[in-house]
């Protein structure tokens, strides 16, 4: 059914959520939500989460978050695939999305994974002029089978802008709920060193963790398990064991994302102060980069 929809991947899955370093509230959420797809939960009343929009800093562990839900759950992973669901005959996109709706509920319980939200329907704003509308009935579709559906298809998606995504997206009913990931904290930053260096068989432990975390005030997941890397090929060259000292040198020069897209992260985090709730649990409040 996957290979025949032409715009849905399986994705394998091993990573569960301790494998995220962080971002507790949007875990407790996700732990809370667990077998909401099964007979009991239907008993007892409850309906099936239906899907939450993660939105954040590029490198800070959202599309591993989204990829992590259905490990954690042992839900099957079918990724989206936006670019293959366009067709330059009319109609033909349209037939394309409604495919796509029908795999995901016969796999259902499952996760679909939509990357880049507001890639996808982005241009739907002014699509008359622009596509002859196929983008804004494609949001339409997907607007009324995120209202309506009923198998229990739990809908994980990313989101680097949230401005560029139409209101009605967003709204509660579609989606049960917005989370912002922001940059990782000084107790985040620890947590996310611990993974990689137990990934990279160092005993977490013998190192300097809080110097690590410190020195790499402003840096992302990504870009924590990058410096992490260059410190292994660094420690390699010079025939040594990695040490924090090398770490440290490693990330003093390393230039982050927070430093050269500052007013653009700044702004993510203005809109999202009363329109998302914080992933993290602890508040980052006096570490903004």
């Amino acid at each position: 059914m996957l290979r025949h929809s032409g715009s849905l991947e399986f994705v394998d899955v091993s990573d569960k959520l301790i494998a995220v370093g962080g971002l507790d509230n949007l875990k407790q959420w996700l732990a809370q939500r667990r077998g909401s797809w099964e007979d009991s939960a239907r008993k007892f009343g409850i309906d099936p989460a239906r899907g939450v929009i993660i939105l954040g800093v590029q490198g800070c562990g959202k599309s591993l978050c989204a990829r992590a839900i259905a490990g954690e759950w042992n839900l099957p992973l079918v990724k989206f695939d936006s670019a293959a669901i366009y067709d330059k005959y009319i109609g033909e996109t349209e037939k394309h999305i409604q495919q796509v709706f029908r795999v995901t509920e016969a796999l259902a319980p499952c996760v679909l994974w939509i990357d880049e939200l507001e890639k996808v329907f982005a241009g739907s704003a002014d699509s008359a002029s622009v596509d002859a509308g196929v983008s804004s009935r494609l949001l339409a579709s997907f607007l009324s089978w995120m209202q309506d559906r009923k198998a229990p298809v739990f809908v994980a998606a990313t989101c680097n802008n949230v401005t560029a995504l139409p209101p009605e997206l967003i709204r509660k009913g579609r989606f049960d709920e917005l989370f912002f990931v922001d940059l990782p904290n000084q107790l985040e930053r620890k947590q996310i060193f611990t993974l990689q260096l137990t990934k990279h068989n160092r005993d977490a432990a013998s190192f300097d963790l809080d110097r690590a975390a410190a020195g790499a005030h402003g840096f992302s997941g990504a870009e924590i398990e990058a410096a992490v890397q260059s410190a292994l090929y660094a420690a390699y060259s010079k025939k040594q064991e990695l040490s924090t000292q090398i770490l440290i040198e490693v990330i003093s020069q390393t230039v982050p994302l927070s430093v050269t897209r500052a007013e653009e992260i700044n702004a993510q985090r203005v809109w999202a102060k009363t329109r998302a709730v914080p992933a993290s649990a602890q508040s980052t409040k006096g570490e903004s980069a």
